[in-house]
C-alpha cells in the first residue's frame, strides 16, 4: 500500500547525531537486537572501514525498517560537507527527511548547506533537536535560529524536562502528557501527567502551537475561538497538511544517546512526513513524443526509475540503486535505460540494510531498490519499459575544486590504477580523473582534502595498489570577458578526398555553456551544424591561458560555407576548435580559481588575529557574531590559502577555534594569473 510507505533520508552537520539516531530507529523497529555506536565503530549504518576508523559517514547507506504497520526506507546521509554530493542524491529521489539539530551547536553551517539543497528539491521536512542533555543545550534558540537563518517557520510539537539538571524526558504538546523512556536501552516509554513546574511553560507552547494550525483551518480556528476541546485526530491531520506542503516544520527533541525521544521521532515521521502519494508527482520528458509529462506513482503504470546510486560490489559487481516512480519490475526481467537507449536485463533485485543484502522477486512504485545485473548505467540515468521510454529530470552535481597528482609505484600498479580510479569515479560523480599530457601526470580531484584522502585510503586497501600523491592543487578555470569573432577556412587536401570547412563564429562571456546556430539559406548543411558544437565544446575542455576548462561561453555560429565533396562533419569540427581557440586568445581569457565560504567558532580573544590572517590569504570578512560565548567568524577565501589551514588556525588559538568551509563560488583570480 502507496500510503503506508515514507521514504525519508537523515541530514545534518556532522556531529549532529544522524547515524547514532538511525541506529537508535532501527533497534526500536526491531531490525537490530543491539544498538551499534559511531565512537565504538560498531555502528550499522557506517559499514566502511574508513569511516569506522573516522567516526563519520562517508556514504549514503539505506535501510528499511517497519513502524506501527508503516514501511520506512531511510537514507543516512553524510553530514561532512567534502560529500555534499551523496546528500544531493539522496534528496532528489526522496519525499521527506528528517533534519537533525545539535541542540548546544544549533543551524551549523552545514545545516544550511543541507536546508538549501531541501528547498531546491521541495522536500517536506521534520526538525529533530538531538543532544538535548549536553551541556549548553538550548531548544527554543534553535528555533529562533531556525526562522533567522533558515527562513523556515518551526512548530514545536515537544518540549524537554530537566529534573535535577539532566535530561529525563519530554512533553508531547498534542496529547499534553509527559513521556519517559527507561528500561533497557530507552524502549519502556511511559506516559504520564506533566510535571506541576512546566504545566505554565507547556500551556504556553501549546497555545503558540494551535494558534499557527488554526491559521490554516478554519475548523480548528472555530473550535479554538469557541474554547471547546480540539480533537487529537484534527490536530495531527493539520500538521500533516502543513508538513507535506511545506509551510511549517515540526520540532521534536531529543537526545538519541541517551535514549530518549526517538520513538517520538518515528511516530512524527510515519504521522506527519509524506507517503509517495502525497508528494508533486515526478516530471519527465517522453521519448517519443518529447513531450513533459508527470509520472503517477500507481503500480498499474509503465514502469520508470531513477538511478541515483551504484556501487561496486566485489561479491555481484555493480549495484544499482534506484527509486521505483511507478510500474512493477521482476527480477529477471528487462529494462530500458532513457539515456543511452539500450536494453538490459536485472539479473536480481535486493532489498539493502546498509551492506547486507536481501534478495526479493519483485518492486513496485514507490520502493527504493537495489539491482544487479546492469552494465551500462551511470548515475542519473533512467529506467523505464521499451514501450513507453520516459527521461526523468536528472541529479546535478557540483564541480570537484581541488586536484592532486596520482602516481603509481611500479608498472604493474600503472594497470591496476586507472580501472581502480575509474571503478571509484563511476560511483562518485564529483571525483573526477584526467591525464595531463603535458606533464605526463595523472591527476585526480574531487570536493576537499578529505575527499581525496578517503580515495587515496581506498586505493591503498580496498585495491592493494602503491602509489605517491602530491601536493594538493587548486582547479582553476578560465573565462572570457570580452565578445570576439573569427573565420576559419580549413582546408587541406590529400591524394584521394580532401577537407574543407569555412564557418564565422563569435563568442562572448555567458552563462553556462550556450550553443546558437544564426544560419540561414542553407550556408552550412543542418547535418554539419551538431559538428560544430562538439568542436566548439572540445576546445573549451582547454583553455588558451593555462590549459584549464572555459566556463560561461556563448558560442554563435554566424556564417560559412561548405563544398558538395570535401566538406564532413569531422571537418566542421576541426575547423570549430581552430577557430575557437583563435576567439579565446581575442576575447581577454581570465583566470577564475574556486573561493570558499570559511566559517570560524573561536573564543573572543583570538578575532583580531584570525582576521588579521584571513585578510593575509585574500580573504575577505562576512560577519561576525557572537553564539554561545564564542565569536563565530565567517568570510571567503580562495581555496588556494586555505590548503593546512587547520595546523595554522590550532596554532593561532592554542587549538580552541574550529572551522568548516565549503564550496561557494569561481572568482577572477588576480594572483594566480
Amino acid at each position: 500500500m502507496l500510503e503506508n510507505i515514507r521514504n525519508i533520508g537523515i541530514i545534518a552537520h556532522i556531529d549532529a547525531g544522524k547515524t547514532t539516531t538511525t541506529e537508535r530507529i532501527l533497534y526500536y523497529t526491531g531490525l537490530t537486537y543491539k544498538i551499534g555506536e559511531t565512537h565504538d565503530g560498531e555502528s550499522v549504518m557506517d559499514y566502511l572501514p574508513y569511516e569506522k576508523e573516522r567516526g563519520i559517514t562517508v556514504t549514503s547507506a539505506a535501510t528499511r525498517c517497519l513502524w506501527k504497520d508503516r514501511t520506512i526506507n531511510i537514507i543516512d546521509t553524510p553530514g561532512h560537507v567534502d560529500f555534499t554530493a551523496e546528500v544531493e542524491r539522496s534528496l532528489r529521489i526522496l519525499d521527506g527527511v528528517v533534519v537533525i539539530f545539535c541542540a548546544r551547536g544549533g543551524v551549523e553551517p552545514q545545516s544550511e548547506t543541507v536546508w538549501r539543497q531541501a528547498d531546491k528539491y521541495r522536500v517536506p521536512r521534520i526538525a529533530y533537536v538531538n543532544k538535548m542533555d549536553a551541556v549548553g543545550a538550548d531548544l527554543f534558540k534553535v528555533v529562533d535560529q531556525m526562522k533567522n537563518r533558515l527562513a523556515a517557520v518551526p512548530l514545536v510539537l515537544t518540549l524537554p524536562v530537566y529534573q535535577d539538571e539532566v535530561f529525563s524526558g519530554i512533553i508531547d504538546l498534542i496529547k499534553m502528557k509527559y513521556f519517559t523512556f527507561s528500561g533497557t536501552l530507552g524502549n519502556e516509554v511511559k506516559e504520564v501527567a506533566i510535571p506541576e513546574e512546566y504545566t505554565e511553560e507547556a500551556d504556553k507552547w501549546r497555545l503558540l502551537m494551535v494558534e499557527s494550525l488554526a491559521e490554516s483551518n478554519e475548523r480548528l480556528l472555530e473550535l479554538y475561538f469557541d474554547e471547546k476541546p480540539l480533537p487529537e485526530e484534527m490536530l495531527l491531520r493539520s500538521i500533516r497538511e502543513n508538513t507535506v506542503n511545506g509551510s511549517m516544520v515540526p520540532v521534536i527533541c531529543g537526545s538519541s544517546y541517551r535514549n530518549i525521544g526517538v520513538q517520538s521521532l518515528l511516530d512524527s515521521i510515519v504521522e506527519f512526513l509524506p507517503s509517495p502519494l502525497d508528494v508533486d508527482r515526478a516530471e519527465a520528458r517522453s521519448l517519443d513524443t518529447d513531450e513533459a509529462i508527470e509520472i503517477s506513482p500507481d503500480i498499474g503504470e509503465s514502469f520508470s526509475a531513477l538511478v541515483f546510486k551504484i556501487v561496486s560490489d566485489r561479491h555481484v559487481g555493480k549495484l544499482v540503486f534506484a527509486r521505483i516512480y511507478s510500474g512493477s519490475l521482476k527480477a529477471g526481467s528487462y529494462v530500458y535505460n532513457g539515456n543511452t537507449q539500450k536494453k538490459e536485463r536485472v539479473g536480481r533485485l535486493v532489498r539493502m540494510h546498509a551492506n547486507h543484502r536481501e534478495e526479493i522477486e519483485n518492486v513496485a512504485a514507490g520502493d527504493i531498490v537495489a539491482l544487479i545485473g546492469l552494465k551500462d548505467v551511470r548515475t542519473g540515468d533512467t529506467l523505464c519499459s521499451e514501450t513507453s521510454p520516459v527521461l526523468l529530470e536528472s541529479i546535478d552535481f557540483p564541480e570537484p575544486v581541488i586536484q592532486i597528482a596520482i602516481e603509481p609505484k611500479t608498472q604493474a600498479d600503472q594497470n591496476r590504477i586507472s580501472e581502480a580510479l575509474a571503478k571509484i569515479s563511476f560511483e562518485d560523480p564529483t571525483f573526477k580523473t584526467v591525464y595531463n599530457k603535458e606533464t605526463g601526470q595523472t591527476l585526480i580531484s574531487g570536493m576537499g582534502e578529505l575527499h581525496l584522502e578517503i580515495v587515496a585510503e581506498r586505493l591503498a586497501k580496498e585495491f592493494n595498489i602503491d602509489f605517491n600523491i602530491g601536493q594538493p592543487e587548486v582547479a582553476y578555470k578560465e573565462t572570457i570577458t570580452r565578445k570576439a569573432e573569427h573565420i576559419t577556412r580549413y582546408v587541406k587536401q590529400t591524394g584521394g578526398k580532401g577537407q574543407f570547412a569555412h564557418i564565422v563564429l563569435s563568442l562572448e562571456p555567458g552563462d553556462g555553456f550556450e550553443f546558437v546556430s544564426k544560419i540561414v539559406g542553407g550556408a552550412i548543411p543542418r547535418e554539419y551544424i551538431p559538428a560544430v558544437e562538439a568542436g566548439v565544446k572540445q576546445a573549451l575542455q582547454e583553455g588558451v591561458l593555462k590549459g584549464y576548462p572555459v566556463v560561461n561561453v556563448k558560442a554563435t555560429l554566424l556564417d560559412g560555407s561548405f563544398h558538395e565533396v570535401d566538406s564532413s562533419e569531422m571537418a566542421f569540427k576541426t575547423a570549430a576548435m581552430l577557430a575557437a581557440k583563435e576567439c579565446m586568445k581575442k576575447a581577454e581569457p581570465k583566470l577564475l580559481e574556486p573561493v570558499m565560504s570559511l566559517e570560524i567558532n573561536s573564543p573572543e580573544e583570538y578575532t583580531g588575529s584570525i582576521i588579521n590572517n584571513i585578510s593575509n590569504r585574500r580573504g575577505r570578512l562576512d560577519s561576525m557574531e557572537m553564539s554561545n560565548s564564542a565569536q563565530v567568524i565567517k568570510g571567503f577565501v580562495p581555496l588556494a590559502e586555505l590548503f593546512g589551514y587547520s595546523t595554522v588556525l590550532r596554532s593561532l588559538t592554542q587549538g580552541r577555534a574550529g572551522f568548516t568551509m565549503e564550496f561557494s563560488h569561481y572568482e577572477e583570480s588576480h594572483f594566480a594569473s
